[in-house]
């Protein structure tokens, strides 16, 4: 029984990472239709950043939480930035393009960022400070649960329910909604679709950068590649729930995160993407547009 809650919030807290990524591609694709294949490479960036800056700030003297949080804010403003630019290069001159022009920019920009960090940076697995604190109230679970674990599984929470929250009732959340259901329309009504399809690359990236700081922080170590095993199983995640869902990303984070886990502990690790990618085909067989996807008509 230990074994299997071991195993249970291990999933869970890999399943929270994934659903924080999954969260910008279920957005994006939501709203322009479009898969940011580059989206990993955000993640990656925000990664690089925090620790980049928790070093700058250790050097002059500085620690605990006050690192954290301003080499949070840092990377979640780089990283917006990113999204942001690679949204305007990439991505917006190709909105009226094939669908598959689209697609082979966001591999491209993916391949670029890979290539860019890895020569500012190196090829080797840096070392990552534990950004995250230590809570004395979890010393009685430590066996189940550590502090930094419960950290990324209740941000995750609170990120899902800020991002419900903020689409459902401002307006730019409506003007969201309106651009993802009719475009034409929405332009057609005032709204200023450059700015919601930008405002959406920007959140998403932000979500994303908090993740990688997360996951960074937890596992100890980063380097370039990161971003792009993250995406993959992201995307599978997003694909997996229901691509434009909000709850579907964070369900299908977990399903997956859950299977990976359960697969790693009770058959073997070499086999954890087996078994992922192979639910993700299962569940698409009998579920196309995924766990609370809903399956439309294409117009013609």
């Amino acid at each position: 029984m230990d074994y299997f809650l071991e195993l249970l919030i291990g999933g869970l807290t890999r399943g929270s990472i994934y659903a924080l990524i999954a969260l910008g591609y279920t957005m994006v694709y939501g709203i322009i239709e479009l898969i940011n294949f580059a989206h990993g490479e955000i993640y990656m960036i925000g990664a690089f950043t925090a620790l980049i800056i928790a070093s700058v700030l250790t050097m002059a003297g500085m620690s605990g939480l006050s690192v954290l949080i301003l080499a949070s804010v840092v990377a979640v403003i780089y990283a917006s930035a990113y999204g942001f630019t690679v949204e305007k290069i990439a991505y917006k001159p190709l909105r009226q393009a094939q669908r598959l022009s689209p697609l082979i920019s966001a591999i491209g920009m993916s391949i670029f960022l890979q290539n860019y960090v890895l020569i500012a940076q190196t090829s080797d697995f840096l070392p990552f400070p534990s950004l995250l604190p230590e809570l004395p109230f979890m010393d009685a679970y430590a066996q189940f649960m550590g502090s930094s674990e419960l950290i990324i599984v209740a941000t995750t929470a609170v990120m899902t329910i800020i991002l419900t929250l903020f689409i459902k009732f401002t307006k730019m959340g409506k003007a969201m909604r309106a651009t993802a259901q009719d475009r034409n329309m929405a332009m057609l009504l005032g709204v200023n679709v450059n700015r919601v399809i930008s405002n959406t690359f920007i959140i998403g990236s932000a979500l994303a950068a908090v993740g990688g700081i997360l996951i960074a922080s937890h596992i100890g170590r980063i380097n370039f590649y990161i971003g792009f095993i993250a995406g993959i199983k992201a995307f599978t995640a997003a694909v997996l729930g229901g691509i434009g869902s909000i709850p579907g990303a964070v369900l299908g984070g977990l399903i997956l995160g859950w299977t990976e886990s359960f697969a790693t502990g009770y058959v073997s690790s070499d086999y954890e993407d087996v078994f992922a990618f192979a639910l993700l085909v299962l569940i698409l067989i009998f579920r196309p547009a995924g766990l609370l996807g809903k399956s439309t008509v294409q117009k013609v």
